[in-house]
């Protein structure tokens, strides 16, 4: 039990690896078992799933690990090779590598598939992709898939944001829902497999006990872990949906900081007056500063950059997709002429954004609220969409 902020006592949240272990170890007993994860799947005690599961009696056969490896050292977009576990003294089989997908090789054997993932709460989360493609494998050789679930860290009422075109799908934008989607990974699973049939009948929802879905992460009293070496800490999550869309352009999002999606600017802009610029555009929930930065590495490496931090000081007020279009609005209007968007095939901000309208609308100087109020309308249908779906209710407590 814990108390929350007004003296109230709260039940513990137990994500599903420990529901799983705690209640169902069973299941797990002598099976021949791999698992999808990283170091910061833990559970409510700090404990490493991996570790929970074959304490449960589990014969550990194989290890799966997303983009930034399985111990969450590798940059963004850096490959992983497979590698070997040394304690376990079983394989590592990479998915941000030679293979996005479990190859038939890979899955010799295993009569169980776990998947636990923390998740970010945003459309932009390979992870989300990862574990897609592990359930179509999973489909494909007959293996049940158990998906450990977990809370939404951004909370999973508020929904923002366009729902992406299926032709600008992508390792950053799986399936068509909304930037801020609102959901948990189970429920992202559950409605595909019920509405575009994923996994073949493959997949269970093991689901988190004690959560309501209306509540933040630190809420949830749940030990904190960075899922990616850029991803310190739940506030920065809140940022992110927002402030990841600099990641298309030329600009600084805050890599080689130590306050990544936090710190944003170039070494043109003038912090001040951006800072001034947008605090006076009235975007609720949040306030900015001035910043002064120098990258140690990715964008403007070595350079002193200057920008904004936003501070979140009503975080159910705040809303981090509009927040986002206005800060790309603002640092464009400042030097249109030093801007650039980044990418080789396409602009990444297209596959960001799940097309091509915020792009077009921002280079047109178009009012950025229009824009959002337009994707309002679309996270409002999304998440009449999806409502079925979800498994647990807000206001109770009890989650799953």
């Amino acid at each position: 039990m814990r108390r929350s902020g007004t003296g109230a006592v709260k039940p513990r949240v137990r994500v599903g690896a420990e529901v799983l272990v705690e209640e169902q170890a069973h299941r797990l007993r002598g099976r021949r078992v791999a698992i999808l994860t990283n170091g910061a799947a833990l559970d409510g005690q700090a404990r490493w799933v991996v570790d929970r599961v074959v304490e449960a009696g589990a014969q550990l056969v194989a290890l799966f690990a997303p983009e930034h490896g399985l111990r969450g050292e590798a940059q963004a977009g850096v490959p992983v090779e497979d590698a070997r576990e040394p304690r376990w003294g079983v394989p590592v089989y990479s998915l941000y590598g030679a293979h996005r997908r479990p190859t038939p090789e890979s899955l010799d054997g295993v009569e169980l598939f776990l998947c636990d993932l923390p998740d970010g709460g945003c459309r932009y989360w390979t992870f989300v992709a990862t574990a897609t493609q592990a359930l179509e494998a999973c489909g494909e050789q007959g293996i049940p898939f158990l998906l450990l679930d977990r809370p939404n860290p951004v909370g999973g009422v508020a929904v923002e944001g366009n729902v992406l075109d299926p032709a600008f799908r992508s390792l950053v934008g799986a399936h068509p829902m909304a930037i801020r989607h609102g959901l948990t990974l189970g429920e992202i699973l559950a409605w595909q497999a019920a509405t575009a049939g994923l996994g073949r009948g493959r997949l269970e929802v093991i689901p988190v006990r004690g959560w309501d879905r209306a509540w933040l992460y630190r809420e949830t009293g749940l030990p904190w872990a960075a899922p990616s070496p850029n991803m310190p800490s739940p506030e920065t999550l809140l940022l992110y949906p927002g402030t990841c869309l600099v990641e298309g352009t030329n600009l600084s999002e805050g890599r080689g900081t130590t306050h990544p999606f936090r710190w944003i600017g170039a070494p043109w802009i003038d912090g001040v007056r951006l800072a001034r610029e947008l605090n006076g555009r009235g975007l609720p929930g949040v306030a900015f500063r001035p910043v002064f930065f120098t990258p140690t590495f990715s964008k403007h490496a070595g350079t002193l950059c200057a920008g904004v931090e936003p501070h979140v000081l009503d975080p159910e007020a705040f809303r981090p997709v509009r927040t986002g279009l206005h800060l790309l609005d603002a640092l464009y209007r400042q030097a249109p002429e030093r801007w650039a968007w980044v990418g080789e095939e396409r602009p990444f901000i297209d596959l960001l954004a799940g097309g091509e309208t915020l792009r077009r609308h921002l280079e047109g100087g178009r009012d950025p609220d229009r824009l959002a109020d337009a994707w309002d309308e679309e996270a409002a249908a999304f998440r009449r969409e999806v409502e079925g779906f979800w498994l647990y209710r807000p206001g109770s407590g009890e989650g799953g």
